[in-house]
């Protein structure tokens, strides 16, 4: 009966040592999945960035024009109406 308790208490630490934590194993899948990634060249993520930049830059021209046709329309629709 104490040989049983013995291997018992023996496969309970070896399982609590096999087994970390929830957070250290995040970690360690993180580092791992990190590892596995393309990532992309200094030259690559400059022109990448220069491209969101420049859309960002061509729709913020485009909304403000927008919004400024439809705002004069707005007024000119109020003005006359009332």
């Amino acid at each position: 009966m104490l040989d049983l308790e013995v291997n018992v208490a023996k496969a309970e630490k070896s399982l609590e040592r096999r087994q970390p934590n929830a957070i250290v194993r995040y970690f360690r899948e993180t580092s791992g999945e990190l590892k596995k990634v393309n990532w992309p060249t200094r030259r690559e993520a400059i022109n990448l960035t220069a491209i969101v930049l420049a859309v960002t830059f061509g729709m913020s021209l485009i909304m403000g024009f927008l919004d400024l046709i439809f705002s004069r329309l707005f007024a000119l629709i109020f003005q006359i109406g009332g």
